[in-house]
C-alpha cells in the first residue's frame, strides 16, 4: 500500500555509462544477454514441471545515447539536443545493453535470484527493478484466476527503510512494441512498464519521450517528474523488509498499460491524488497494521531470520480459472510447517484474507477513502488476473516517504493509536535514504523456487 513513492525510488549515481533511464531503440554497443533462471509450472497432483526463463532490467537503469554515444540523459535532466519532442527522443536515443552482475548487482542460480542493494562499479547504483521473461523477446505471462503462486525468500539482510517487492502488473508482453511502433527495443530491453501509481518518473511512455514538463527531483539527483505517466494494474504479491510485509490488490478501470496525461494521473506527483483510472492505495493486509505485533519478523511465528515460502492464492467463486474472484488468501511454509496468515485483532475488522467485505470495512475502521471499491475491487483485480500480467522483482528505498507505510506508523502526522497507522516497528527517523543507503550498503534480497499451479499444489503441508 502506499507505493505511489514507486515512481521516486529507483535510481544510479549516473556517471558516464550508468545512466537511470528509458529508451526506445536498441544500442549497439553492449550486448544484452538475460541472466537465465527457471520456475515451476504445477497440476492438481502437485507434479512440478521446470520451465526455464530470463530476467531482464528495467529500461529506467540503462544507459541512453545517441548513435554518437553522447548521453541523451544525464543526472535528472534531459539533453536538448537530442529530446526537446517525445517524438524525436525516441528517434534519437538508444538503450544500451546492461552488465548484470558487475553494474546493477544481479545474478542467478538455477532457480535463484539475488538483487544486491547498492553495487559499486563505474558508478553507483541503487536497487533494481526486473522482470520475468518466457524466452528472449518476451515477457512471462501469468494468468493466476483460481490459482496459486509461490516463491521463498530470503528477506534477513533487509532492515527498516528498505523494499524486496515481487509482483504483478498488466504489461503488454512483448514490452509495447506491438502497439508503438515506434518502440523497436521491446521486452527485451525492459521496455513498457506501469503500475497503479501511474508513474510519471519513467523517461519514455507508450513510445514516445516523457520530456516535456519534465521536472527534477528536488531530493534525488537522479529522477524526475514528467508529464505523462504510465498506468495499469497491479497486484502486489510481496512488499516486505524483515520487520513488515504486506499483500495488496491495486484494480484499474482499464486491462492494458494506458498512458495518462498530467493531474489525471492522480498519486503524490498531482494535484488529486486519486484522479486516476487506478485505485492508488489498493487494499492492503499487513499483519502488524491488523493488530498482531508478534506474527512477523526475527524470531517471531514468521521468522524472517531465515528462509521461508510465501503462497497466495486467488480464490474465485466457483474454484475455476474463469470465475470471479472472491478472495486472495496468504500462508507461509517454514522447516516444514504451514503458517496461516494471522487473524486482525482490530475491532470492527476481521479476518486473515482479502476480501471485498474486509475491504470495505477495513476503509471505514481506518477512515481511509475507499478508492478499491470504486475501481471494481476484487473483481476489477481478478479481470486483470484473467488477462494475465508480467512478474516485476524488485529492491527499493523511498525517496518519498522513508518507507514508513510499510514498516513504520504513517501518516506521521497521525496518532499511533489510530487504527492502521501503526504498521510496523521501525521508528519515525529510520528510513532516510542518505541514512540506509549508507548504513545497509551490503543489503540484498533472493527470491527463488517460484512455482505457480492449482491451489494447494506448490507446497507441501507437511514435512
Amino acid at each position: 500500500m502506499y507505493q505511489q513513492i514507486f515512481f521516486l525510488l529507483f535510481f544510479t549515481t549516473l556517471l558516464s555509462f550508468t545512466n537511470i533511464v528509458f529508451c526506445q531503440k536498441a544500442g549497439k554497443l553492449n550486448p544484452e544477454v538475460h541472466p537465465p533462471i527457471t520456475w515451476q509450472q504445477c497440476d492438481a497432483t502437485g507434479k512440478c514441471d521446470t520451465i526455464k526463463g530470463e530476467v531482464v532490467i528495467d529500461a529506467n537503469w540503462r544507459w541512453v545515447h545517441s548513435d554518437q554515444g553522447t548521453n541523451c540523459y544525464t543526472g535528472n535532466t534531459w539533453n536538448p539536443t537530442f529530446c526537446t519532442d517525445g517524438v524525436g527522443c525516441s528517434q534519437n536515443c538508444s538503450l544500451e545493453g546492461a552488465q548484470y552482475q558487475s553494474v546493477y548487482g544481479v545474478t542467478t542460480d538455477s532457480s535463484a535470484v539475488r538483487l544486491n542493494f547498492i553495487t559499486q562499479g563505474q558508478g553507483k547504483n541503487i536497487g533494481s527493478r526486473l522482470f520475468l521473461m518466457s524466452n528472449a523477446t518476451n515477457y512471462q505471462m501469468f494468468y493466476l484466476l483460481g490459482q496459486e503462486f509461490s516463491f521463498d525468500v530470503d528477506v534477513s539482510k533487509l532492515d527498516c527503510g528498505l523494499n524486496g517487492a515481487l509482483y504483478l502488473v498488466s504489461m503488454d508482453s512483448d514490452g509495447g512494441m506491438t502497439r508503438f511502433p515506434a518502440n523497436s527495443a521491446g521486452a527485451k530491453y525492459g521496455t513498457g512498464y506501469c503500475d497503479a501509481q501511474c508513474p510519471r518518473d519513467l523517461k519514455f511512455i507508450s513510445g514516445q519521450g516523457n520530456c516535456k514538463g519534465w521536472v527534477p527531483s528536488s531530493n534525488n539527483p537522479n529522477t524526475g517528474v514528467g508529464g505523462y505517466g504510465s498506468c495499469c494494474a497491479e497486484m502486489d504479491l510481496w512488499e516486505a523488509n524483515k520487520m513488515s510485509n504486506a499483500f495488496t490488490p491495486h484494480p484499474c478501470d482499464i486491462s492494458q498499460q494506458t498512458l495518462c496525461n498530467g493531474d489525471e494521473c492522480g498519486g503524490s506527483a498531482s494535484a488529486d491524488r486519486y484522479a486516476s483510472i487506478c485505485d492508488p492505495d489498493g487494499c492492503d493486509f499487513n499483519p502488524y497494521r491488523m493488530g498482531n505485533h508478534s506474527f512477523y519478523g526475527p524470531g517471531l511465528q514468521v521468522d524472517t531470520s531465515s528462509v521461508f515460502t510465501v503462497v497466495t492464492q486467488f480464490v474465485t467463486t466457483d474454484g475455476s480459472p474463469t470465475g470471479t474472484l472472491s478472495a486472495i488468501k496468504r500462508l507461509y511454509v517454514q522447516n516444514g510447517k504451514v503458517i496461516s496468515q494471522s487473524e486482525s485483532t482490530i475491532p470492527g475488522l476481521t479476518g486473515g484474507g482479502i476480501t471485498d467485505d474486509f475491504c470495505t470495512k477495513q476503509k471505514q475502521v481506518f477512515g481511509d477513502k475507499d478508492s478499491f471499491t470504486q475501481h471494481g475491487g476484487l473483481a476489477g483485480m481478478g479481470k486483470a488476473l484473467k488477462d494475465g500480467m508480467v512478474l516485476v522483482l524488485s529492491l527499493w528505498d523511498d525517496y518519498f516517504a522513508d518507507m514508513l507505510w510499510l514498516d513504520g506508523s504513517y501518516p506521521t502526522t497521525a496518532s499511533i493509536d489510530k487504527p492502521g497507522v501503526a504498521r510496523g516497528p521501525c521508528s519515525a527517523t529510520s528510513g532516510v535514504p542518505t541514512t540506509v543507503e549508507s548504513k545497509y550498503p551490503d543489503a540484498y534480497v533472493i527470491y527463488s523456487n517460484i512455482k505457480v499451479g492449482p491451489i494447494g499444489s506448490t507446497f507441501k503441508k507437511t514435512l
